[in-house]
């Protein structure tokens, strides 16, 4: 009796280990911000997901991911590391930020992404709307920078920050 007990979860198991393995997943992502007072662009790199897409059901899909501070880049050397530094993204001892969701609303062609993201220890709600583009999904946010503790300018509406996100899925 243990012994198809044991059969069965193993079946049943690595049936779902291929199932999620077959699973659409996020490969690659360009990420891309604007600090908008001061008309500042750059990227952020070091990518890392553990996404799962659902193309068919897109409440079932879950987006999980963060990239490396240290790679925060505004093609400025001094800036860059000014902006690394304890001061602001504190990326020695923040290495990471991240993203997890909590809700996947499709809308029309748009999926509502609700989640939480932190930078520096501080996690907020976001709200990313995606648009599927053949196999990409491209999404944008903004969020206040103040609001994890990176305080650019005095005031809240100053540190207004856009971010798009392009998603490769395979």
């Amino acid at each position: 009796m243990r012994l198809i007990s044991l059969l069965l979860v193993l079946t049943f198991g690595i049936q779902g280990i291929l199932l999620n393995a077959q699973s659409p997943q996020i490969q690659n992502a360009e990420i891309r911000f604007e600090f908008v007072s001061k008309e500042v662009k750059g990227t952020i790199a070091g990518f890392e997901s553990e996404s799962v897409i659902n193309w068919e059901h897109p409440e079932k899909s879950i987006f999980k991911g963060r990239v490396q501070s240290k790679t925060l880049d505004t093609n400025n050397g001094l800036r860059n590391w000014s902006l690394r530094s304890g001061k602001y993204f504190d990326a020695k001892d923040h290495p990471y930020i991240s993203f997890e969701s909590t809700k996947v609303t499709p809308n029309g062609n748009q999926w509502v992404v609700k989640g939480e993201l932190t930078i520096k220890s501080t996690t907020n709600p976001v709200s990313i709307i995606f648009k599927k583009e053949d196999k990409k999904l491209v999404g944008t946010f903004s969020l206040y920078s103040i609001d994890y503790g990176i305080k650019i300018k005095k005031q809240r509406e100053d540190n207004l920050v856009k971010v798009q996100l392009e998603l490769e899925v395979e």
